[in-house]
């Protein structure tokens, strides 16, 4: 990651969530990986599928997808 000029992945998570940004994960990365809610840090919010997402979006400014 540093090669890249990336932060380690719970460095960008925090970055990501001090920005008031919510931050989901995908339901069928998390069935595929049989892990739930109580798995998952803290700044995510709920484990959604990709039509929650575009609703929970419509709203939002920037997307990155």
């Amino acid at each position: 990651m540093d090669k890249i000029d990336i932060p380690p992945i719970p460095e960008f998570i925090e970055m990501v969530s001090d920005t008031g940004a919510g931050l989901c994960a995908c339901k069928v990365a998390a069935d595929l990986f049989e892990l739930d809610k109580d798995d998952l840090v803290d700044p995510v919010q709920g484990i959604i599928m990709v039509g929650e997402f575009y609703e929970h979006a419509a709203d939002g400014q920037i997307i990155h997808t």
